[in-house]
Formats: C-alpha cells, structure tokens, sequence
C-alpha cells in the first residue's frame, strides 16, 4: 500500500494557517479540529509545520501565545512523504524521526497530510487481509 492510496481511501482535506497567525490562533483551530499539526502555507508554498510539540515547547517559557507567530515555533526542515512511498517505507521514517505528522507532496502540490495513526490502520488492514487469504487457503 502507498501513501497515495491511504490518502485516496481517508481524502486529502487537511487544515492549515499561515506563518503570521498567533500561536493561539494555531491552538484554537487544532483543538477546533481535534487534530495534533498545521501545515504552514504562504499561498501554496509549503513554509513549516506547526506541531503540539512546537507549541509545548514555547509555552513552557512562559510566553502568552498572543505574542508568538506561528513563524517563530514552527518546525522548518518539515520531513515529507511522496504519493508512491510505501507505509512500510512511512513506518520506518515516522519511527526514525520520531515524527507523527507526514505532509505528502507531489513535487512541489501538497496532497495531504499522513498521521502515524493512518499508517498504523493501513499496515493492520494489510495484516489482516493477508490473514484472512490464509485462512482461506489453509481451510480450502
């Protein structure tokens, strides 16, 4: 299975914000939607990810999240995936990094965005209808 088909079966609707929004506008829209990251775009242009753990990391200093840019915690050397990699491919790097959030470019177009989550229910789809084929074939 491919990044592309797990984005194909889950779509590839994904939020984002901007560099220049506040950090607690960033906080509202991720709790808004339940999720854990933000991509970052400048029109189309892929700018960062903006991370719970960006967020964490400034509000231990105290700072009022008012007063903090998006730009300024965001994470820029933002890790991607391609449309063809594989989710073992994926599982591998989201392990290595130690990442949970992968946006998927086609060249230079964001496609969507992965969560170890979507790679986790991929890989037991897989195990599981690989069990099943032989389970079949075992009973046949």
């Amino acid at each position: 299975m491919t990044l592309r088909e797990i984005l194909e079966r889950k779509g590839n609707s994904l939020h984002t914000t901007e560099p220049t929004a506040t950090l607690l506008e960033a906080a509202q829209l991720m709790m808004r939607y339940r999720i854990g990251s933000l991509v970052v775009l400048e029109g189309e242009k892929l700018m960062g990810i903006f991370t719970e753990r960006d967020l964490l990391r400034v509000a231990a200093t105290g700072k009022d999240l008012k007063d903090v840019r998006v730009q300024e915690a965001m994470t820029v050397d933002v890790i991607t995936g391609k449309p063809d990699d594989s989710v073992t491919s994926v599982m591998k790097l989201l392990t290595e990094k130690r990442i949970r959030h992968l946006p998927v470019l086609d060249g230079d177009r964001l496609m969507g965005m992965i969560s170890i989550g979507d790679v986790v229910k991929a890989q037991y789809e897989n195990l599981e209808f690989e069990n099943h084929m032989l389970k079949s074939y075992i009973s046949s």
